[in-house]
């Protein structure tokens, strides 16, 4: 006898509903199901939210900002912390806690108002000069910093940690300076021979580990840190040989030079901001082109990114590793050149390369090994290094702050996970709003 109910398989059970075979997945496949209603569309968002929503996104530029503002508010914590009065205030906060409140925004906002008069503008200034001296203390510093930045992220571009920008700036300031005070030369043909010495000094120093890479495969890392010591020392060295060293003065510290070699003042002698800027500016473009527009970028590129594929493709590894080495040694030694040819001094001394190849390491990275990145991270780092020293002046701060603030953008630079955690950024979209533009939303 035939089962009545062959879906269901039991003579004894109802048939089984629409809805029942639709959730164990035993529909007829010739029956008809009616499909579930769907909800309208909501509107369509506008152009201003795809904006915010791309903004708050975690792109680069959002991430970056992020990070700016993070080492800001570490940095006042930093503040707030190495304030004996204010601490204090701290010892009663549960009695009264606006006197703490007040005397941290107080110390807090002093500190970050006079670090922005001393980089940018200051208010209060009477005269045209006042007004422009904190924007021209920024560009002094930030020039060399340009060069000794791109040089890093050159070498970052093709494969190579260069930590030798400290080295290749040295050598770079001493021989400009020798030939900024030993050569007589009409002014403009001195300025161009002693720049041209100066990334002549840079690019023999950078020529050394690139040819060891090259030909041994000896780590550039380790070559470069020992150039920096051998640089060092070869200038205290030559500061003080017959020839070198001024005569008029007992210390170590070199005949001046000619002003014949210095670089121009560009807004007046009263301001130290010089063409120094402009050259940073012109290298900028150079190497942006260098490395977008032409074969040896290309080359660069590829060596960096994978090496074997590389030599696998034709090209000279061998060739890049020295060239990128060599036009990165040329670029720290006029960062090293502008240190005597331009108004921060014009003598050598064993400090007068201060830390603006180790600072170019820090540069690169905060913008992100990419030539007009390393031009606003530079700007940012000479803002702070000019806004600091105001800020030890005005507000009793120490100038070890502003290392402090350099550090700490650079940790949650190299961190991006870190603060999209904090801000609960969202994965970027920048392909939906460049779509949305496309249709004319």
């Amino acid at each position: 006898m035939s089962n009545p109910n062959p879906v269901s398989g039991s003579p004894d059970k109802e048939p089984a509903t629409e809805a029942e075979l639709a959730l164990t997945g035993k529909a007829d496949r010739g029956a008809t199901m009616t499909s579930p209603k769907q909800s309208a569309p909501g509107p369509r968002p506008t152009l201003g939210r795809l904006f915010l929503d791309n903004l708050w996104a975690a792109n680069t530029v959002t991430v970056t900002v992020l990070a700016l503002v993070l080492a800001m508010l570490v940095g006042a914590v930093l503040i707030i912390v190495s304030d004996p009065d204010v601490l204090a205030t701290y010892g009663y906060i549960t009695a009264r806690p606006t006197d703490a409140l007040n005397a941290s925004w107080t110390v807090v906002s002093e500190a970050y108002a006079n670090l922005f008069k001393g980089a940018v503008f200051d208010p209060e200034a009477s005269g045209f000069t006042a007004a422009l001296s904190p924007i021209s203390e920024t560009l002094t510093y930030t020039a060399p910093l340009v060069f000794t930045g791109l040089s890093v992220a050159l070498a970052f571009r093709g494969g190579l940690f260069n930590i030798g920008a400290q080295g290749q700036a040295t050598m770079g300031v001493i021989l400009a300076a020798v030939a900024g005070f030993a050569l007589p030369l009409p002014p403009v043909v001195h300025l161009v021979v002693a720049l041209i010495a100066g990334a002549a000094g840079g690019a023999v120093w950078g020529f050394v580990p690139g040819i060891l890479k090259a030909r041994t495969g000896a780590h550039e890392v380790i070559n470069t840190i020992m150039l920096n010591y051998v640089a060092v020392y070869f200038l205290s060295w030559i500061i003080v040989q017959n020839g070198v060293q001024n005569p008029d003065r007992a210390d170590a510290i070199s005949r001046p030079v000619d002003s014949s070699a210095a670089l121009p003042r560009l807004l007046g002698d009263n301001l130290r901001v010089h063409a120094g800027i402009l050259l940073a500016v012109l290298a900028t473009w150079a190497i942006a082109w260098l490395l977008n527009r032409s074969t040896l970028g290309f080359e660069l590129r590829a060596v960096g990114a994978n090496p074997d594929a590389a030599r696998t493709a034709g090209i000279s590894v061998t060739k890049t590793y020295v060239l990128v080495m060599v036009i990165a040694g040329m670029l720290a030694g006029l960062g090293g050149s502008q240190m005597v040819l331009g108004s921060t001094a014009n003598a050598l001394t064993p400090l007068v390369i201060a830390q603006i190849g180790f600072d170019g390491i820090l540069v690169a990275l905060l913008g992100r090994v990419k030539p007009w990145g390393v031009l606003l991270a530079a700007l940012l780092f000479g803002a702070l290094q000019a806004g600091g020293n105001r800020m030890q002046s005005y507000s009793g701060i120490s100038l070890e702050l502003v290392t402090v603030l350099q550090a700490l953008i650079v940790i949650f630079i190299a961190a991006p996970a870190l603060v999209k955690a904090i801000f609960q950024l969202r994965a970027a979209r920048a392909a939906r709003l460049q779509t949305s533009l496309a249709k004319g939303w």
